[in-house]
């Protein structure tokens, strides 16, 4: 019996060994700058769960300090063909809020996306472990939409009301994965109380801030603190080193006890400094309405009262200049009364509520980035060659530091032609030589790219940070399937987008090139595009149609300027194309 014991413990040690070796784990602090997003100060904070640098520490009040330990709307991204995943990590304090789940506080919540950009909840069916020293969360059995079975990205939501020691995602043995970091992009920045650091929706990914992320699909900076969010300079001061592309200032929840002028002097001061040092678009956000002011008409007299000071602060400024300056009242904030949990915090009903508040009125600061209505901006992954958001983060880096002479924009025929950023398939290297030479390049060629995926990328920062002298467009036979008139549509909006955002470099609007069993819809989509674009002396339509067809004058493609595939060119398609293309980026 004794050696049956014994023969029983060593068969469930191997098993338990076999199964943890089943698991590749990855840890998002491997990179040389860490694979956190929705924090600023990024690689100068380091590889530390915290949202403010070092250097802060004397500055900012003590329980800012501390809360900025806690990882409030902080996440991880990665991609994986893992039909498991599993997280593991180490809490810095065993929180017990009374007011507030533990899914909430100390929980993590995971998000993936479909290839064609579309965001989904994944629950964990209650499939964890919380001990005192670590916390394990299980994805189990994930069927998800694969495109080709490429996996999928996903978002992992930190902890908002604790601190992480560690942290690891694990994967099936042998699957693939790679994490995704925050791009350069300019952020929006929300700074608040509790209510924006995360309390109290029922786990994070219901958090104000985290929703707002997903909807606008804009990086977001979590600057909420519980309790401490009280407009002190300090804070201005750090908000004031980031290149935003909005501020966010919603402090009041915290706020509302002090004296008419402190609110005046501390909200007039902070917005100043803001303005200082950037022209980004800045909102102003009162305290929620209270749910139970039929009854709690005291508490809602209080809060009112301190938002007519601070609205006072607001006018003051507008009068004196202060440009691109928003403000948001209680009552459009649309709680109902089941929007809070105790009347201080908001629950998933009331989180929901403030996010779309927020986001109605960050539309109407950003109208540049108003979205097309046939064609909203969205992302993709269907290319199995490459990552999509790692190019686009690479597009942004290389647009940032070596001031482009050319941007090529469009779809797998631009991406696979060659030069930089270098990912995926490259069909035409000696052409791109030929054509481009030593001028600096940056090949914005995304495969399997459509017109709504261009309006994300410009809308996401990849015009920024240079000034081109040619831009090249060219985009829409992955939009095939649409209406003519969409497409043709779709590439005018967007040759106006570009114009307004670099109307410094000459727009090539090139006309979308034939493919096999294709060419007389193309041909008509090209006629629609001559009909609605406007050209003038900065603005040409490039037709490039003859370098790919026969010289029958069938329209027909030549095959031997394709692969097999009659859609993308080859070698000797793209030394066609270049002869040509070259004699109009003089």
């Amino acid at each position: 019996m004794k050696k049956l014991h014994i023969y029983s413990l060593l068969l469930f040690l191997c098993c338990s060994l076999q199964v943890a070796a089943q698991v590749d784990w990855h840890n998002p602090m491997s990179g040389n700058e860490p694979y956190i997003c929705g924090r600023a100060w990024n690689q100068e904070i380091g590889k530390v769960y915290n949202r403010l640098p070092e250097r802060f520490k004397n500055t900012v009040t003590k329980s800012v300090w501390n809360l900025s330990h806690q990882c409030g709307g902080l996440s991880v991204r990665f991609v994986s063909n893992s039909r498991n995943i599993k997280v593991r990590y180490g809490r810095t304090f065993i929180a017990d809020y009374c007011n507030m789940a533990a899914l909430d506080h100390s929980g993590v919540d995971l998000y993936g996306k479909t290839a064609d950009g579309i965001y989904h909840w994944i629950g964990t069916h209650m499939s964890w472990k919380w001990t005192n020293d670590t916390v394990t969360m299980e994805w189990q059995r994930l069927s998800p939409p694969n495109y080709k079975n490429r996996g999928i990205e996903y978002e992992l939501y930190l902890p908002p009301y604790n601190g992480l020691k560690y942290l690891e995602v694990g994967v099936d043995k042998g699957s693939t994965f790679e994490f995704i970091g925050q791009s350069i992009e300019r952020p929006i920045v929300i700074y608040g109380s509790s209510i924006i650091q995360g309390a109290s929706p029922s786990r994070p990914g219901n958090m104000i801030t985290n929703m707002i992320e997903r909807d606008l699909q804009y990086p977001i900076i979590n600057l909420g603190f519980s309790g401490s969010a009280r407009m002190e300079p300090a804070i201005f001061d750090a908000l004031s080193e980031i290149n935003a592309r909005a501020y966010v200032i919603d402090p009041m929840p915290n706020s509302f006890r002090m004296e008419r002028d402190t609110i005046i002097n501390r909200a007039k001061k902070g917005i100043l400094k803001l303005r200082s040092k950037s022209n980004a678009p800045i909102l102003m956000v009162e305290s929620h309405p209270m749910p139970d002011k039929v009854f709690r008409a005291d508490v809602d007299a209080m809060y009112r009262k301190a938002d007519k000071f601070y609205h006072e602060a607001y006018e003051q400024l507008k009068a004196e200049g202060v440009k691109k300056l928003f403000y948001l009242s209680s009552n459009e904030i649309p709680f109902t009364e089941d929007a809070m949990i105790e009347g201080s915090h908001p629950n998933d009903i009331g989180n929901r509520a403030y996010a779309d508040a927020y986001e109605k009125k960050l539309r109407e600061m950003l109208p540049e980035d108003k979205w097309n209505k046939r064609y909203p901006p969205i992302t993709q992954r269907r290319d199995g060659c490459y990552e999509w958001m790692l190019r686009h983060n690479a597009v942004l880096k290389l647009n940032h530091t070596t001031n482009p002479e050319i941007l090529m924009i469009g779809n797998s025929i631009t991406h696979f032609w060659g030069g930089n950023p270098q990912m995926g398939n490259c069909n035409g290297a000696k052409a791109w030589k030929q054509t481009f030479g030593n001028r600096r390049v940056t090949n914005m060629g995304f495969g399997w790219d459509r017109i709504e995926n261009v309006f994300w990328r410009i809308f996401h920062g990849e015009l920024e940070g240079c000034s081109p002298k040619h831009i090249c467009l060219l985009i829409g036979i992955n939009n095939y399937a649409d209406k003519e008139e969409d497409i043709a549509q779709g590439v005018v909006d967007l040759a106006k987008l570009i114009r307004e955002r670099q109307p410094q470099a000459k727009l090539h609007v090139i006309k979308i090139y034939p493919a096999k069993n294709r060419e007389e819809k193309v041909a008509r989509i090209n006629k629609l595009i001559e009909q609605k674009l406007v050209c003038d002396n900065m603005t040409e339509l490039v037709d490039l149609s003859a370098c790919l067809t026969l010289k029958d004058g069938s329209g027909k493609i030549d095959p031997a300027c394709f692969g097999s595939d009659g859609l993308h060119p080859n070698e000797v398609g793209y030394e066609a194309l270049g002869k040509v293309l070259k004699k109009h980026l003089k």
